[in-house]
């Protein structure tokens, strides 16, 4: 288990992270999510140790990140903030250079992480020849060679074309699924999210507004559709009546207890022209916005 206690983080005077804490559970693909300067990166660069909490603490598998570093972080791979590379070198030869900052891995095990993020044929070029998304797959190469049990993956998708995000994808679930890891996804693309997480956290300015199944919590308050011809009057009575607002003008979020028919009897009860009313499938945008805005 990774654990985020508490944690508080101020650059040059300002809050960059507001007590945050959450938990990811081992053999999970957890998603951590937020506009830019929401404090992903920085509850990130705390967990693998590039920054210091002002207070709180970052505990994996009971080791804690800022005292007991080696422990902790011994069996943590990342792909943290851009991924840098000397150009003039090939793939190899740059995977050979960092590892042998931080120790040895046996020339197998490299074959086998290459292969495994499918850059068997290019390996031996150099960087410089790269298209981004070799350079990504490059980057979850040298993040993987450690063999670690824990993988973070910070916009492992940015810059990519549909197919390259397709592909990472894929191989997020592999990783997973074949492997065994447990990953802490980072992303924009919540479209992407979507598809491979289902617990995730929330931050918005520096604070935690939502951890756990978002399509669990976003069932609890089922989205529907009201399209009236006097749009202003109808979400003012559907507010007078208890419900909550959506991501959109016209969506409105209803308490689980809620009948549809009674409260469209309701409205056309008291004078609204109701053009549609229809359920929304969740989606983790929505969801997102939704929770964004509280």
């Amino acid at each position: 288990m990774i654990r985020f206690e508490n944690l508080h983080k101020r650059f040059r005077g300002r809050p960059a992270l507001n007590g945050i804490s959450f938990s990811v559970e081992r053999g999970e693909i957890f998603g951590l999510l937020g506009h830019n300067g929401a404090g992903k990166s920085t509850t990130l660069g705390i967990a693998l140790g590039h920054l210091h909490a002002d207070e709180g603490r970052v505990t994996i598998c009971g080791h804690d990140v800022a005292t007991h570093r080696r422990e902790a972080l011994g069996r943590v791979g990342a792909i943290y903030e851009a991924p840098a590379f000397y150009d003039y070198l090939s793939g190899r030869k740059n995977l050979e250079f960092f590892v042998s900052l931080s120790g040895h891995v046996e020339r197998a095990r490299m074959d086998e992480v290459v292969g495994l993020v499918g850059l068997e044929k290019r390996i031996g070029d150099r960087v410089r020849t790269y298209s981004h998304g070799m350079r990504q797959r490059l980057a979850l190469a040298q993040a993987l060679l450690p063999d670690p049990e824990w993988i973070f993956l910070d916009e492992p998708t940015e810059g990519l074309d549909p197919a390259g995000i397709h592909e990472m994808r894929d191989l997020v679930r592999h990783l997973r699924d074949a492997c065994g890891l447990t990953v802490v996804l980072c992303s924009h693309l919540l479209h992407e999210v979507e598809q491979l997480c289902d617990r995730v956290a929330i931050l918005h300015q520096g604070s935690l507004v939502f951890c756990g199944e978002w399509r669990d919590a976003a069932e609890r308050a089922p989205r529907w559709r009201v399209e009236a011809d006097d749009p202003l009057a109808c979400s003012t009575l559907l507010r007078e009546m208890g419900a909550g607002i959506g991501a959109e003008a016209d969506v409105f979020l209803f308490p689980p207890e809620w009948d549809a028919p009674e409260i469209l009897a309701t409205l056309v009860g008291r004078g609204m022209r109701v053009r549609g009313f229809s359920r929304i499938r969740p989606c983790l945008e929505d969801f997102y916005l939704e929770k964004s805005k509280q």
